[in-house]
């Protein structure tokens, strides 16, 4: 028998709400001597999530971002569009990034394979990082791909979150590709990901924007005569190298008027 239900039964303090409390003294507090049950353990009224209801919401955020991008989307204007009130888009995503988020897992970034990129070679993974980013580029169309790789620029924190929940997404080199290739003697210790960070997404997604052909053929030239050297030569250079553009952390123009 618990210390706190002794103590009650010794002051004669038998009440139901007390005899409860005191069985799970440490989900209760007390209030001018009367144990009350925490909020967090209390039974939370309201209905179960509709998930079909949510993918009808998480598709009008999608069309959204197409067609204001990441600055139109705003919870009162995808309430208005899907016929929900605010209170409902809130329940369900703290701030318009995590609903920006769940439209993508839901909808263009949608995928049933496993996250991490592993095939046992450098260039069977650069490839495979390739793919990934062009199969997700391809279920929307290029201007919201556009809209969202700018928007990732401009909200670095956005950028990772995309990556950390959708990740890989192919827009930039994963660290644990590196460390392996490095650990196979793929890549010089000391390789960094510039090359690939700077150059793939730029590249792919201007050539989705101006309907060029990107197969097998053209990955297969990207990797082997652009990105396996460049990333190998990263290892020879003695200057600090920048930043790539998708890589969550660009550095800005300075602002030469200030």
């Amino acid at each position: 028998m618990s210390s706190s239900l002794l103590s009650i039964i010794e002051r004669g303090d038998l009440t139901t709400r007390s005899l409860r409390c005191a069985s799970l003294s440490a989900s209760c507090v007390t209030i001018r001597n009367v144990p009350y049950p925490k909020e967090s353990d209390r039974a939370r009224p309201g209905r179960p999530r509709d998930a079909a209801r949510e993918g009808e919401i998480l598709d009008v955020v999608t069309a959204v971002l197409a067609e204001r991008g990441y600055d139109g989307v705003s919870f009162e204007e995808v309430a208005r569009r899907a016929g929900a009130s605010k209170a409902t888009l809130y329940r369900r995503w703290e701030s318009k990034k995590d609903m920006v988020v769940a439209a993508l897992k839901a909808g263009p970034a949608r995928r049933d394979t496993a996250d991490d990129i592993d095939t046992g070679s450098l260039r069977g993974d650069l490839l495979a990082l390739c793919d990934r980013l062009i199969t997700t580029m391809r279920s929307t169309d290029g201007q919201t791909a556009l809209l969202l790789l700018q928007a990732g620029l401009e909200d670095p924190d956005l950028c990772n979150e995309i990556e950390r929940s959708l990740g890989p997404t192919g827009a930039r080199l994963p660290d644990s590709v590196l460390r392996r290739a490095i650990a196979r003697g793929e890549l010089p210790a000391g390789s960094a990901p510039f090359p690939y960070d700077e150059a793939v997404g730029a590249v792919l997604l201007l050539r989705r924007l101006n309907g060029l052909k990107i197969d097998d053929g053209y990955l297969t030239s990207l990797v082997d005569s652009i990105l396996i050297p460049a990333l190998g030569a990263t290892a020879q250079l003695e200057q600090r190298l920048p930043a790539g553009i998708f890589s969550g952390r660009p550095e800005p123009e300075p602002d030469h008027d200030k």
